[in-house]
């Protein structure tokens, strides 16, 4: 008979032990072979078990956990994948990564200490993440004299967080990790416990989880070796399925039936939840990876707006409004984070106010895709619930969201078709719609320099609009500050006005600093492929400092001026634009015609 496998996880703040408490139950349940145990032993003799985890050099040099350590082992009664998570606060990431397939916790404490910080986020976390099983770990109970009072109040404290996570199950132990002391074998320093081990705990608790679900798998891959078979490769999600049963090809909502369920030791009757198959499809229909195949009778839905619970996990802070790559399974769109609802103080529970998001910070948040993904809530499931954000600048993994529940406006506003287009607004004006977006440093003359193309255009017959970055400042963006989260938001608006003028048909100049990459590269997808053209007026700071003709360079030199661009605020220069102007060198003018050269066979 086939043994259960549980799917642990070993979370803490650093130097609570856990290295220690988990090498302990390797090394006591027998799990840790001859030639690791001898590679482990102290000049004295003694087995180090902390060590067992500790694998890269960093890790044994500073006596801390980084990477995530996973072990395989087993007991007479189940199999077990046991993930080591790291303490340290900055490698809370690594953490939520094993926290997402975990099926029960550990949290462990020290009994010195009690609930720290780091203790309270993980536990957060784990909440998040879907795991309601928790063993709370009291450890080194042997520097607290074996205390009852102690460990009965630190597991009452922990009892009283985890009613207010959703934590729905919680079995405290006192243990001695150096010691092995209910561990695997009872202590006889604390003959006042009589509750179960830490492996007696592993060994019997209940791993029944909630009912089936209906069918669901997505799409990972489309499986075509040849011409005359094409088939869908996917891990089920949840339910079970049968050639011939009705399923709903998501998110464009088509309707076929199973066909085949192929494997490599071949065709089944009937899979379930967990098992990798390829489906083929009675009829051919249009489905590509990232879609989710679904039982016809109860599908999942589909929206592009959503309430997410968000853990930000990258140094560079969480901008509102600013371009992510979004990834839900094998789906991936871009979005925005366009709200920040509250954050969450990990310590209290607090929820606080926030325009932006620092590293480990949890969040309840409102995202917004470019286009229409299947979901479930995370709560129903974690395969079609759970989400992650990736910088489209280093591809970093900056944050892992959890879906709550689409957002009401995602199904009640819908695009209004409109019988006249762009193309006819165009041909009226005799002319392509095109966005000439000039970016550069203040003082660098890009609104001279765009005003002097405007009134080029407007003469040639164009139908032009100028859109100059403080003229929009004292109207649609004078809610607007200069942080970064604030810049952002005013690019992401003068874009979405640049765009709507070039819907109308219009030559759209803007002229913005526009000092974030990703700002630039958004604006640049938000426009029909060909319409937009960046214009990097380029001048040396120094030349800018020097011309000053509005004297902020001064006032940001002698701190009156904050988050001034160039001096505290950074600007990260066009690595590719279509068109440089060298305004050190050229006059306005100049540079005028070199634009209007550059440009005159896009008109």
């Amino acid at each position: 008979m086939a043994r259960d496998l549980v799917r642990l996880i070993t979370c803490g703040s650093v130097d609570d032990g856990k290295s220690t408490l988990i090498g302990r139950l390797l090394h006591d349940a027998g799990a840790v072979p001859e030639d690791q145990l001898a590679a482990l032993r102290t000049p004295s003799g003694e087995v180090d078990v902390s060590r067992l985890f500790d694998g890269l050099d960093a890790e044994r040099e500073q006596g801390i956990t980084i990477d995530v350590a996973y072990r395989h082992f087993e007991t007479a009664g189940r199999r077990f994948i046991l993930a080591d998570t790291p303490g340290h606060p900055q490698y809370t990431r690594n953490m939520v990564t094993a926290a997402s397939t975990a099926d029960v916790a550990v949290v462990l404490v020290d009994a010195r200490k009690g609930l720290l910080p780091q203790t309270r986020r993980h536990s957060h976390l784990v909440g998040m993440m879907g795991v309601r099983r928790v063993l709370l770990a009291v450890n080194k109970m042997d520097l607290m004299d074996w205390s009852r009072a102690a460990f009965e109040e630190i597991a009452a404290d922990y009892r009283a967080l985890a009613a207010e996570l959703g934590l729905s199950e919680v079995t405290a132990v006192p243990v001695s990790g150096l010691g092995g002391d209910n561990v695997v074998r009872r202590s006889a320093d604390m003959p006042w416990y009589a509750g179960p081990t830490l492996l007696e705990w592993l060994e019997t608790t209940d791993l029944a989880g909630a009912a089936p679900g209906p069918f669901r798998m997505p799409v990972q891959w489309v499986n075509r070796p040849d011409a005359d078979f094409r088939g869908y490769a996917g891990r089920i999600a949840s339910g079970t399925v049968r050639p011939g049963d009705p399923v709903t090809v998501l998110p464009s909502g088509r309707t076929t039936t199973i066909d085949r369920i192929v494997t490599m030791g071949g065709d089944l009757s009937e899979a379930t939840t967990g098992q990798s198959v390829t489906l083929t499809l009675a009829d051919h229909l249009d489905v590509s990876r990232g879609d989710v195949l679904a039982d016809a009778g109860a599908p999942p839905e589909v929206a592009d707006q959503f309430e997410i619970q968000l853990v930000w996990m990258a140094d560079a802070p969480l901008l509102p409004g600013r371009a992510y790559v979004v990834k839900l399974g094998a789906a991936t769109v871009t979005g925005q984070i366009t709200d920040i609802r509250h954050r969450i103080n990990v310590e209290t529970s607090e929820h606080l106010a926030a325009r932006t998001l620092e590293l480990n910070d949890i969040a309840v948040c409102h995202l917004h895709l470019d286009a229409p993904l299947t979901f479930e809530p995370y709560a129903v499931s974690r395969d079609l619930g759970g989400l992650i954000l990736i910088d489209r600048q280093t591809n970093e993994t900056v944050g892992a969201g959890l879906i709550r529940f689409a957002l009401r406006r995602s199904a009640n506003v819908q695009w209004q078709a409109l019988d006249i287009g762009r193309a006819e607004r165009a041909a009226l004006k005799h002319q392509k719609p095109l966005v000439l977006w000039f970016t550069g440093l203040s003082g660098a003359g890009k609104s001279t320099i765009a005003n002097l193309v405007d009134k080029r255009l407007f003469a040639d017959g164009r139908h032009t609009f100028l859109l100059d970055g403080d003229n929009v400042r004292h109207g649609l963006n004078q809610d607007l500050g200069f942080t970064d989260a604030d810049r952002v938001e005013n690019i992401r608006r003068i874009t979405e006005v640049a765009r709507l003028m070039a819907d109308a048909g219009l030559i759209v100049l803007v002229s913005a600093i526009s000092p974030f990459a990703a700002e630039r590269r958004m604006a640049r997808e938000r426009m029909a492929p060909g319409e937009f053209v960046e214009i990097f007026v380029d001048a040396p700071l120094e030349v800018v400092e020097r011309r000053d003709v509005k004297g902020l360079y001064r006032k940001a030199r002698a701190g009156e001026l904050a988050n001034f661009t160039g001096i505290d605020s950074p600007y990260e220069r066009p690595e590719s634009p279509d068109i440089r102007i060298d305004a050190a060198a050229l006059t306005p003018e100049q540079a005028c015609e070199r634009i209007i050269d550059a440009l005159r066979d896009r008109f």
